[in-house]
Protein backbone atom coordinates (compact mmCIF):
# COMPACT_ATOMS: atom_id res chain seq x y z
CA UNK A 1 0.00 0.00 0.00
CA UNK A 2 0.96 3.32 -0.92
CA UNK A 3 1.86 5.73 1.90
CA UNK A 4 0.01 9.75 1.23
CA UNK A 5 1.25 12.41 0.43
CA UNK A 6 1.47 14.62 3.32
CA UNK A 7 -1.36 17.99 3.84
CA UNK A 8 -0.59 21.27 2.78
CA UNK A 9 -2.09 24.75 2.64
CA UNK A 10 -1.34 26.98 -0.41
CA UNK A 11 -2.64 30.42 0.08
CA UNK A 12 -2.79 32.92 -2.37
CA UNK A 13 -1.77 36.52 -2.13
CA UNK A 14 -4.62 38.32 -2.34
CA UNK A 15 -6.21 42.15 -1.94
CA UNK A 16 -8.25 43.96 0.95
CA UNK A 17 -8.98 47.20 2.73
CA UNK A 18 -9.19 48.33 6.01
CA UNK A 19 -12.57 46.60 6.42
CA UNK A 20 -12.49 43.89 3.72
CA UNK A 21 -10.79 40.77 4.12
CA UNK A 22 -10.94 38.58 1.22
CA UNK A 23 -8.63 35.81 0.40
CA UNK A 24 -8.25 32.74 -2.13
CA UNK A 25 -6.51 29.54 -1.12
CA UNK A 26 -6.43 26.00 -1.72
CA UNK A 27 -5.67 22.82 0.71
CA UNK A 28 -4.62 19.34 -0.89
CA UNK A 29 -1.96 16.90 -0.62
CA UNK A 30 2.08 18.04 -1.17
CA UNK A 31 3.35 16.57 -4.35
CA UNK A 32 7.05 17.73 -3.42
CA UNK A 33 7.24 20.28 -6.44
CA UNK A 34 10.73 21.22 -7.33
CA UNK A 35 10.34 24.42 -9.24
CA UNK A 36 13.83 24.59 -10.15
CA UNK A 37 13.50 21.11 -11.60
CA UNK A 38 15.56 20.16 -14.81
CA UNK A 39 15.59 17.12 -17.15
CA UNK A 40 12.64 16.87 -19.76
CA UNK A 41 10.78 13.91 -17.84
CA UNK A 42 11.64 15.71 -14.39
CA UNK A 43 9.77 18.87 -15.91
CA UNK A 44 6.88 16.29 -16.99
CA UNK A 45 6.55 15.15 -13.79
CA UNK A 46 6.02 18.70 -12.26
CA UNK A 47 3.39 19.28 -14.99
CA UNK A 48 1.61 16.41 -13.95
CA UNK A 49 1.89 16.66 -10.75
CA UNK A 50 0.26 20.35 -10.75
CA UNK A 51 -2.76 19.34 -12.56
CA UNK A 52 -3.45 15.83 -11.58
CA UNK A 53 -3.19 17.48 -7.49
CA UNK A 54 -5.09 15.58 -4.78
CA UNK A 55 -7.25 18.06 -3.57
CA UNK A 56 -8.79 18.12 0.01
CA UNK A 57 -12.33 18.61 -0.20
CA UNK A 58 -14.80 19.62 2.44
CA UNK A 59 -12.31 19.94 4.97
CA UNK A 60 -12.24 22.88 7.91
CA UNK A 61 -9.83 25.68 7.90
CA UNK A 62 -9.18 28.55 10.46
CA UNK A 63 -7.60 31.80 9.71
CA UNK A 64 -5.82 33.16 12.69
CA UNK A 65 -5.06 36.68 12.23
CA UNK A 66 -2.32 38.83 14.30
CA UNK A 67 -4.65 40.32 16.83
CA UNK A 68 -5.59 36.76 17.69
CA UNK A 69 -8.87 36.81 15.43
CA UNK A 70 -10.19 33.29 13.67
CA UNK A 71 -11.60 32.85 10.79
CA UNK A 72 -13.39 29.85 9.32
CA UNK A 73 -14.12 28.53 6.17
CA UNK A 74 -14.30 25.40 4.59
CA UNK A 75 -12.98 23.99 1.66
CA UNK A 76 -15.43 23.04 -1.95
CA UNK A 77 -15.36 19.53 -4.08
CA UNK A 78 -11.85 20.78 -5.33
CA UNK A 79 -9.81 21.64 -2.52
CA UNK A 80 -10.17 25.55 -2.96
CA UNK A 81 -11.48 28.12 -0.21
CA UNK A 82 -12.05 31.82 0.18
CA UNK A 83 -12.91 34.25 3.19
CA UNK A 84 -14.99 36.89 2.71
CA UNK A 85 -15.49 39.41 5.52
CA UNK A 86 -16.21 42.91 7.10
CA UNK A 87 -13.46 43.53 9.49
CA UNK A 88 -12.12 46.72 11.44
CA UNK A 89 -8.94 47.74 11.99
CA UNK A 90 -7.37 45.14 9.51
CA UNK A 91 -4.58 48.20 8.11
CA UNK A 92 -2.91 48.20 11.65
CA UNK A 93 -2.23 45.00 11.38
CA UNK A 94 -0.13 45.72 7.86
CA UNK A 95 3.28 46.49 7.46
CA UNK A 96 4.80 49.45 6.00
CA UNK A 97 4.54 48.11 2.47
CA UNK A 98 0.80 47.04 3.40
CA UNK A 99 1.05 43.63 3.66
CA UNK A 100 -1.08 41.85 6.32
CA UNK A 101 0.29 38.29 7.51
CA UNK A 102 -1.77 35.47 8.64
CA UNK A 103 -1.67 32.04 9.10
CA UNK A 104 -4.54 28.96 8.14
CA UNK A 105 -4.53 25.97 9.44
CA UNK A 106 -6.83 22.47 9.59
CA UNK A 107 -9.77 22.23 12.30
CA UNK A 108 -9.59 19.07 12.65
CA UNK A 109 -6.85 17.96 14.74
CA UNK A 110 -7.69 14.44 14.60
CA UNK A 111 -6.80 14.05 10.61
CA UNK A 112 -5.25 10.97 10.37
CA UNK A 113 -2.13 12.15 7.50
CA UNK A 114 0.80 13.90 8.44
CA UNK A 115 0.77 17.75 7.91
CA UNK A 116 3.74 19.68 6.73
CA UNK A 117 4.71 22.59 8.88
CA UNK A 118 3.03 21.86 12.42
CA UNK A 119 -0.37 22.72 10.64
CA UNK A 120 0.81 26.37 10.34
CA UNK A 121 1.11 27.32 6.91
CA UNK A 122 1.64 31.41 6.09
CA UNK A 123 -0.23 33.61 4.14
CA UNK A 124 -0.23 37.40 3.07
CA UNK A 125 -2.84 39.73 2.35
CA UNK A 126 -2.02 43.24 0.39
CA UNK A 127 -3.83 47.14 2.03
CA UNK A 128 -2.23 49.45 -0.54
CA UNK A 129 -0.22 51.99 1.03
CA UNK A 130 -2.01 55.31 2.29
CA UNK A 131 0.58 56.80 0.21
CA UNK A 132 -0.12 54.70 -3.12
CA UNK A 133 -0.38 57.31 -5.82
CA UNK A 134 -1.98 54.65 -8.34
CA UNK A 135 -2.01 50.95 -8.37
CA UNK A 136 -1.10 48.51 -11.62
CA UNK A 137 -3.00 45.66 -13.49
CA UNK A 138 -0.72 43.79 -15.70
CA UNK A 139 -1.25 40.93 -17.48
CA UNK A 140 1.51 37.96 -16.87
CA UNK A 141 1.32 36.01 -20.38
CA UNK A 142 3.52 37.58 -22.86
CA UNK A 143 3.71 40.78 -20.86
CA UNK A 144 6.45 39.73 -18.61
CA UNK A 145 6.61 36.32 -19.53
CA UNK A 146 7.08 34.72 -22.94
CA UNK A 147 4.90 32.05 -23.54
CA UNK A 148 4.15 31.99 -27.41
CA UNK A 149 0.77 32.77 -27.22
CA UNK A 150 0.59 34.12 -30.56
CA UNK A 151 2.50 30.91 -32.01
CA UNK A 152 0.11 28.39 -34.37
CA UNK A 153 -2.11 26.17 -32.35
CA UNK A 154 -0.33 28.04 -29.42
CA UNK A 155 2.23 24.92 -29.20
CA UNK A 156 4.80 27.31 -27.55
CA UNK A 157 2.46 27.94 -24.62
CA UNK A 158 2.10 24.16 -23.83
CA UNK A 159 6.14 23.68 -24.73
CA UNK A 160 6.77 27.20 -21.95
CA UNK A 161 4.42 25.54 -19.63
CA UNK A 162 5.31 21.62 -19.34
CA UNK A 163 8.88 21.36 -20.05
CA UNK A 164 10.78 25.15 -18.87
CA UNK A 165 11.24 25.30 -15.13
CA UNK A 166 10.26 28.35 -13.74
CA UNK A 167 13.70 29.04 -12.93
CA UNK A 168 14.68 29.03 -16.02
CA UNK A 169 11.98 31.33 -17.96
CA UNK A 170 13.27 34.68 -18.98
CA UNK A 171 11.08 37.44 -18.52
CA UNK A 172 10.71 40.54 -21.04
CA UNK A 173 14.02 42.23 -21.29
CA UNK A 174 13.54 45.28 -18.89
CA UNK A 175 10.27 44.26 -17.28
CA UNK A 176 10.89 43.60 -13.73
CA UNK A 177 12.69 47.38 -13.60
CA UNK A 178 9.61 49.19 -15.22
CA UNK A 179 7.47 47.36 -12.44
CA UNK A 180 9.87 48.28 -9.61
CA UNK A 181 10.11 52.22 -10.95
CA UNK A 182 6.19 52.19 -11.13
CA UNK A 183 5.94 50.45 -7.77
CA UNK A 184 8.06 53.23 -6.09
CA UNK A 185 6.48 55.75 -8.27
CA UNK A 186 6.99 59.49 -8.55
CA UNK A 187 8.60 59.84 -4.90
CA UNK A 188 10.58 56.41 -5.18
CA UNK A 189 8.44 55.53 -2.18
CA UNK A 190 5.10 55.49 -2.87
CA UNK A 191 4.41 51.68 -2.54
CA UNK A 192 2.20 51.85 -5.42
CA UNK A 193 0.33 48.26 -5.57
CA UNK A 194 0.98 45.91 -8.50
CA UNK A 195 -1.55 43.08 -9.52
CA UNK A 196 -0.91 40.13 -11.42
CA UNK A 197 -3.91 38.74 -13.46
CA UNK A 198 -3.46 35.62 -15.71
CA UNK A 199 -5.86 33.32 -17.66
CA UNK A 200 -4.07 30.67 -16.30
CA UNK A 201 -5.22 28.51 -13.45
CA UNK A 202 -4.34 28.08 -10.14
CA UNK A 203 -2.50 25.27 -10.13
CA UNK A 204 0.03 27.27 -11.68
CA UNK A 205 0.09 29.52 -8.73
CA UNK A 206 3.62 28.73 -7.12
CA UNK A 207 5.29 28.33 -10.74
CA UNK A 208 4.32 31.95 -11.36
CA UNK A 209 4.85 33.33 -7.61
CA UNK A 210 8.62 32.16 -8.06
CA UNK A 211 9.06 33.06 -11.21
CA UNK A 212 8.30 36.86 -10.34
CA UNK A 213 10.12 36.46 -7.19
CA UNK A 214 13.10 35.03 -8.61
CA UNK A 215 13.61 37.98 -10.89
CA UNK A 216 12.34 40.56 -8.44
CA UNK A 217 9.66 41.70 -9.62
CA UNK A 218 7.12 43.71 -6.59
CA UNK A 219 5.56 41.74 -4.77
CA UNK A 220 1.46 41.36 -5.58
CA UNK A 221 -1.56 39.53 -5.57
CA UNK A 222 -1.08 37.00 -8.62
CA UNK A 223 -4.92 36.27 -9.84
CA UNK A 224 -5.40 33.36 -12.02
CA UNK A 225 -8.68 31.09 -12.30
CA UNK A 226 -10.11 27.58 -11.50
CA UNK A 227 -8.96 24.39 -14.15
CA UNK A 228 -12.56 23.89 -14.33
CA UNK A 229 -13.59 26.35 -15.60
CA UNK A 230 -11.40 27.21 -18.47
CA UNK A 231 -12.93 25.12 -20.74
CA UNK A 232 -16.61 25.92 -19.61
CA UNK A 233 -17.16 29.55 -20.67
CA UNK A 234 -20.40 30.46 -21.89
CA UNK A 235 -21.40 32.65 -24.56
CA UNK A 236 -21.51 36.63 -23.67
CA UNK A 237 -19.53 35.68 -20.09
CA UNK A 238 -16.87 37.77 -19.47
CA UNK A 239 -13.46 36.72 -19.34
CA UNK A 240 -11.97 35.74 -15.66
CA UNK A 241 -9.43 38.19 -16.18
CA UNK A 242 -11.83 41.32 -16.84
CA UNK A 243 -13.88 40.00 -14.14
CA UNK A 244 -10.83 40.08 -11.76
CA UNK A 245 -10.14 43.73 -12.71
CA UNK A 246 -13.33 45.26 -12.53
CA UNK A 247 -13.22 43.62 -8.63
CA UNK A 248 -10.27 45.51 -8.29
CA UNK A 249 -10.85 48.81 -9.32
CA UNK A 250 -14.45 48.74 -7.56
CA UNK A 251 -12.39 47.76 -4.59
CA UNK A 252 -10.48 50.90 -4.51
CA UNK A 253 -12.45 53.38 -6.50
CA UNK A 254 -10.48 56.26 -5.04
CA UNK A 255 -7.20 54.67 -6.43
CA UNK A 256 -6.64 55.33 -10.30
CA UNK A 257 -4.44 52.72 -12.43
CA UNK A 258 -2.66 51.48 -15.17
CA UNK A 259 -2.89 48.67 -17.27
CA UNK A 260 -0.01 46.38 -18.71
CA UNK A 261 -0.75 44.24 -21.41
CA UNK A 262 0.06 43.11 -24.78
CA UNK A 263 -1.31 42.60 -28.19
CA UNK A 264 -1.43 39.19 -28.87
CA UNK A 265 -4.86 38.12 -27.80
CA UNK A 266 -7.64 40.10 -25.78
CA UNK A 267 -6.02 42.85 -23.59
CA UNK A 268 -6.41 45.30 -25.86
CA UNK A 269 -10.23 44.85 -26.26
CA UNK A 270 -10.51 44.24 -22.49
CA UNK A 271 -8.80 47.57 -21.44
CA UNK A 272 -10.80 49.46 -23.64
CA UNK A 273 -13.94 48.82 -22.57
CA UNK A 274 -13.17 49.22 -19.01
CA UNK A 275 -11.16 53.20 -19.87
CA UNK A 276 -14.77 53.63 -21.29
CA UNK A 277 -16.81 52.21 -18.55
CA UNK A 278 -14.30 53.47 -15.65
CA UNK A 279 -12.63 56.87 -17.14
CA UNK A 280 -11.92 58.51 -14.17
CA UNK A 281 -9.65 55.58 -12.93
CA UNK A 282 -7.79 54.58 -15.42
CA UNK A 283 -4.45 56.47 -15.62
CA UNK A 284 -3.06 54.77 -18.70
CA UNK A 285 -2.34 52.10 -20.86
CA UNK A 286 0.46 49.72 -21.75
CA UNK A 287 0.23 47.00 -24.65
CA UNK A 288 3.46 45.08 -25.15
CA UNK A 289 4.19 45.06 -28.90
CA UNK A 290 4.37 41.22 -30.55
CA UNK A 291 5.62 40.08 -33.22
CA UNK A 292 2.48 39.44 -35.06
CA UNK A 293 1.43 42.02 -38.11
CA UNK A 294 -2.02 41.31 -38.83
CA UNK A 295 -2.63 41.37 -34.62
CA UNK A 296 -0.57 44.65 -33.97
CA UNK A 297 -2.83 46.85 -37.03
CA UNK A 298 -6.25 45.66 -35.48
CA UNK A 299 -4.78 47.23 -32.09
CA UNK A 300 -3.48 49.87 -33.26
CA UNK A 301 -7.15 50.93 -35.28
CA UNK A 302 -8.74 49.95 -31.78
CA UNK A 303 -7.24 53.00 -30.05
CA UNK A 304 -6.90 55.18 -33.34
CA UNK A 305 -9.57 57.34 -32.18
CA UNK A 306 -9.37 57.19 -28.13
CA UNK A 307 -7.57 59.80 -26.91
CA UNK A 308 -9.06 60.09 -23.54
CA UNK A 309 -6.09 58.69 -21.51
CA UNK A 310 -2.30 58.35 -22.28
CA UNK A 311 -2.23 54.42 -24.62
CA UNK A 312 1.00 53.50 -25.94
CA UNK A 313 2.18 50.74 -27.43
CA UNK A 314 5.63 49.15 -26.02
CA UNK A 315 8.84 47.90 -28.39
CA UNK A 316 10.29 48.39 -25.26
CA UNK A 317 10.51 48.44 -21.61
CA UNK A 318 12.80 51.79 -22.07
CA UNK A 319 9.67 53.70 -24.17
CA UNK A 320 7.74 52.33 -21.59
CA UNK A 321 10.13 53.95 -18.96
CA UNK A 322 10.43 57.49 -20.69
CA UNK A 323 6.39 57.68 -21.48
CA UNK A 324 6.09 56.82 -17.35
CA UNK A 325 8.38 59.20 -16.34
CA UNK A 326 7.03 61.97 -19.31
CA UNK A 327 3.25 61.07 -17.34
CA UNK A 328 4.57 61.91 -14.20
CA UNK A 329 4.07 58.29 -12.92
CA UNK A 330 7.54 57.23 -11.51
CA UNK A 331 10.96 58.83 -10.36
CA UNK A 332 12.60 61.49 -12.94
CA UNK A 333 16.08 61.20 -13.79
Amino acid sequence: MFKKDPLQIITFQSYGTDSHFYMRGRALEDETIDLEQKGLFGLFINSWKRFESDEIKHTKLNLKLPNGTILKTTTDDHGYFKIDEQLEGLSAMANEEGWLNFEVAYDDVNIKRSIQNDNRFPGELLIPSVHAEFGVISDIDDTILHTGVVSTLKWKVLVNSIFKSAASRIPLEGAADFYLKLHQGASGKNANPIFYVSHSPWNLYRYLEFFLKQHVFPKGPILLRSFKTIFKKKSGDQPQKQKEILNILKTYPDLPFILIGDSGEHDADIYLEIAKAFPSQIAAIYLRSVRHRKKMKRVASLFENFNDIPVLLVESSEDAITHARLHGFIKGL
